[in-house]
C-alpha cells in the first residue's frame, strides 16, 4: 500500500509522523517545522497519512500488522537504506510502535505520544461522532459552515469539530469523509472485540523487545495512560523514558507543542 505523505526539511536525520485516528500528516506539521528547525537544516521530516485516512488508500479491513507494514514499505521507499525516528501519537503510536517492534532495523528511535500498548475496552468514545459522520446529509449541505453548524448538535467543541470535519471533501455539488468511516464503525460496533481499541498482543508475541531510544509523552490532564500501564510499556521498549507533559490533555502535540519539540529534538540527538 503506497501511503500519502508530505515532505519537510533539507537535511539532517530522518524522523516520520504517524496521527491518530481521523487526523492526517499534516496535523502534525507545526511539531515537524520546529524539529526541523527555521531553515529545515536539523532534520528531514515525513508526515505520513495511515491507511484510511487523508489521501492514502482504504482498508478491507483494520489491522495494526497491516498498518504497520504500510508504514514501513512507506518510509524504506522514501530513503532506501536509512533509518528512521518514528513519532506516533494515539492510533498513529499503537501503529509506531508495532512498526518498531516489527522493523527494528528500520526504527533507529520512537516517540509514543499518549497512547499504551494495551486495550482501551472499545471505541464507545467515537460512536457518537461515527454515529453523526455517517447520518449527516452530505448530499444537502452547501458548505463547510453548514456542515459545522449541522454537527455543532453533536460536538459543542469548535476546536473537535474542526479536527473531524477536516475529513470533509468536496464531491460534486455534496461532500464525502476521506477518512474511512463505515470500517471505523464497524470496528466500533464490536465493542470489546474492537481492534482498534485493542493492542495485538498475538501478533506482536514473537517480536524482540525494541531496544532503540524510546521516548513516551503523557499528558497530565489526559485519561489514555496511567502508572500501571510503565511495567507492560517497558517490556515491549525496555530504553522507554517518560515524559509527562503539565496542563497537556489527550492531544500533546497541540496543548504543549514546545514541549513535544524539544523531547524530539532531544531524542534525535540520543544514541
Amino acid at each position: 500500500m503506497s501511503l500519502h505523505t508530505l515532505s519537510y526539511g533539507l537535511a539532517g536525520p530522518r524522523i516520520a509522523f504517524c496521527h491518530g485516528l481521523f487526523g492526517q500528516g499534516r496535523n502534525w506539521m507545526q511539531i515537524a517545522k520546529g524539529v526541523c528547525g527555521p531553515d529545515g537544516d536539523q532534520a528531514r521530516a515525513l508526515l505520513i497519512d495511515l491507511p484510511d485516512h487523508g489521501r492514502s488508500p482504504w482498508s478491507a479491513s483494520f489491522s495494526f500488522p497491516a498498518y504497520a507494514a504500510a508504514v514501513a514499505e512507506t518510509l524504506a521507499a522514501a530513503a532506501p537504506g536509512e533509518r528512521w525516528t518514528l513519532v506516533g501519537h494515539s492510533l498513529g503510536g499503537k501503529t509506531a510502535m508495532v512498526t518498531a517492534l516489527q522493523r527494528p532495523d528500520l526504527i533507529e528511535r520512537l516517540a509514543v505520544v499518549d497512547i499504551a500498548p494495551k486495550s482501551y475496552g472499545n471505541l464507545h468514545r467515537f460512536t457518537g461522532y461515527l454515529d453523526a459522520m455517517q447520518r449527516m446529509p452530505l448530499s444537502q449541505l452547501p458548505t463547510r459552515a453548514a456542515a459545522d453548524e449541522w454537527f455543532a448538535q453533536v460536538e459543542p467543541d469548535p476546536g473537535i469539530r474542526a479536527f473531524l470535519l477536516q475529513n470533509l471533501r468536496r464531491d460534486g455539488q455534496g461532500w464525502r469523509w476521506q477518512a474511512n468511516v463505515a470500517l471505523f464503525a464497524a470496528d466500533a460496533a464490536r465493542g470489546s472485540d474492537s481492534v482498534i481499541a485493542n493492542w495485538p498482543v498475538d501478533e506482536v508475541a514473537e517480536c524482540a523487545a525494541y531496544e532503540g531510544p524510546t521516548v513516551w509523552l503523557r499528558g497530565s490532564r489526559s485519561p489514555y495512560i496511567g502508572d500501571e500501564d510503565a511495567p507492560v510499556m517497558r517490556a515491549y521498549f525496555p530504553r522507554v523514558r517518560q515524559v509527562t507533559v503539565n496542563g497537556a490533555g489527550h492531544w500533546v502535540h497541540t496543548d504543549a507543542p514546545g514541549v513535544v519539540i524539544e523531547s524530539l529534538r532531544r531524542l534525535l540527538a540520543s544514541r
